[in-house]
């Protein structure tokens, strides 16, 4: 028993370092708790508690007390940036560059920051490189965003600054430099693309011509008040997914996927894909998830594992829908599953009768081919922020904050909404307070506890609002969905800097953007 996001991953990884038959490992984790990445994959923690068990031949527990976590399993990298637009006289971007270095053990994988800037704007001439520095320090990996996150972070305060030179408004520079293609292949189109969409529509919600355009001239008593906004994205990623379905003589259907739930609702959705397929209500749906012997799935994870585990339940629910129709001695193609009934023209079965006899099963799974050659799948995202500095200390308060998404069928609007929610708020603390200080002595993080590493809470988590276009994206899936969970957080944190600098008139390049870092740039207090 563990807590991971890739069951899969897990099983394989822990034959391979155990020297163990897959077939004699078993691996269960139903709930998971909070996962952001750090549980993708095989962790220091599954495999003492084997050993140990192994070595006294008794049941292990192995918990991991929180100043442990950041040393011993895994964080984000940090990251230099540098960044480099080149634009005609009308703001058409010419020439983008971007290069991104950070650190991590020999042979770690770099941080992926530069991913964004290969698709989001137009632009004949485009450089991206990434660059590793062996530094002797816990393991850089997945933490909390992919690296369209601290990628986004840099690029966006240089898309801001860059309109500004050319004066022009940050949303219209950004929407004159849409693609509808794949910039540096243009013959690949993108699936969906609505990132004018969100940009306008998120515009006009917000209140955007209301911004004044000139830094530091907004005042709010002694706050300085400012707007500020970014595009965010996120690649929409697809990945084989498996699933079992069983039909039971009470008309219960039984799910069984290896998919995990790190709280962001996997079970709804689950269930609702096999309710609606199977015409059944989704109390009569039991879905079980994380567990080894059941068919592997795409896992949780980069926003990838909602639309492929339902479209692996789809698959395996048509052939399930076949197997009913074949037991009733019906044609498949013609059948409608509705209210626990299976009609056909003017005859009505009740579901459950199929299985009076003994329970149906079905297993089938979803995959992609080639499809993501052919086509560029991404999610797009506008947001938009308004903060308030102190102009005296320079403290600085988000009042509120809006993102408009793009992110092909909503599966559960609930859901997603409360995942965008809850990426907003990690975007928020990664622009103002979030930072790991380094040892450089024994090369070990020392504000390792919730004492000394700063996140937000209730107090600094202001007024949040969800918008989601209208979209489906039939080439995505069956389902005709994407992912929304990384999207929430690529893009807030350069929102929140570029309305530091709209409200104080100062540019920081350097996050968290703390008040020592605005004090000297700040107006006379009136």
């Amino acid at each position: 028993w563990t807590t991971n996001q890739m069951i899969n991953w897990c099983h394989s990884d822990l034959a391979k370092t155990l020297n163990i038959p897959q077939e004699n490992i078993r691996v269960r984790s139903p709930y998971i708790g909070g996962g952001f990445g750090g549980k993708l994959f095989l962790r220091s923690d599954a495999l003492l508690a084997a050993l140990g068990a192994r070595a006294i031949q008794r049941p292990v527990k192995v918990m991991l007390t929180r100043p442990m976590i950041p040393n011993n399993t895994t964080h984000r990298p940090a990251t230099i940036q540098r960044v480099r637009i080149g634009t005609d006289e009308s703001g058409h971007i010419s020439a983008i560059a971007h290069e991104s270095w950070n650190g991590n053990l020999p042979g770690g994988p770099t941080e992926t920051a530069t991913n964004q800037t290969e698709l989001l704007y137009a632009g004949a001439n485009r450089l991206t490189g990434l660059r590793l520095a062996k530094l002797d320090l816990p393991e850089g990996n997945s933490m909390r965003a992919p690296g369209e996150a601290p990628g986004m972070m840099v690029l966006e305060i240089a898309m801001d600054e860059m309109a500004e030179k050319l004066g022009i408004d940050p949303v219209e520079f950004r929407i004159l430099n849409d693609t509808q293609v794949d910039p540096a292949n243009p013959e690949r189109l993108f699936s969906q693309r609505q990132l004018i969409e969100c940009l306008r529509t998120g515009a006009e919600h917000f209140g955007w011509q209301q911004r004044n355009p000139t830094p530091a001239q907004v005042r709010d008593g002694r706050w300085l008040v400012g707007m500020g906004m970014a595009a965010g994205f996120r690649n929409n990623l697809v990945t084989p997914s498996g699933a079992r379905v069983r039909l039971d003589a009470q008309g219960t259907v039984t799910v069984e996927t290896d998919m995990t739930d790190i709280g962001t609702g996997s079970y709804t959705i689950i269930a609702q894909t096999a309710a609606e397929m199977m015409g059944v209500p989704i109390e009569k749906v039991v879905v079980k998830l994380g567990d080894s012997t059941f068919p592997v799935s795409s896992g949780s994870g980069g926003q990838w594992g909602g639309n492929s585990s339902t479209a692996g339940v789809y698959a395996a629910c048509v052939k399930l829908r076949e197997a009913v129709a074949d037991r009733l001695g019906i044609d498949a193609s013609s059948a409608m599953f509705a209210d626990e009934q299976v009609r056909v023209g003017e005859r009505s079965i009740p579901l459950h009768e199929a299985a009076a006899q003994s329970e149906l099963v079905a297993e089938d799974k979803i995959e992609f081919g080639d499809l993501a050659e052919k086509y560029q799948q991404s999610t797009f995202a506008g947001h938009f922020v308004e903060v308030a500095v102190d102009s005296a200390t320079g403290e600085v308060r988000v009042r509120r904050m809006l993102a408009v998404c793009a992110a092909g069928r909503i599966l559960n609007p609930k859901t997603a909404r409360s995942q965008v929610i809850g990426a907003m708020t990690m975007g928020l603390g990664a622009a103002l307070m979030e930072e790991l200080a380094v040892d450089t002595r024994l090369g070990f993080f020392v504000n390792h506890d919730m004492a000394g590493y700063e996140v937000p809470v209730h107090a600094d988590v202001p007024q949040q609002e969800v918008i989601f276009l209208d979209e489906t994206d039939p080439i995505s899936s069956p389902m005709k969905a994407k992912g929304v969970g990384e999207l929430g957080i690529c893009g807030v944190s350069a929102a929140i800097a570029n309305a530091i600098y709209n409200a104080t008139g100062v540019r920081v390049r350097d996050y968290p953007i703390t008040l020592d870092k605005l004090l000297h740039g700040l107006p006379d207090p009136v």
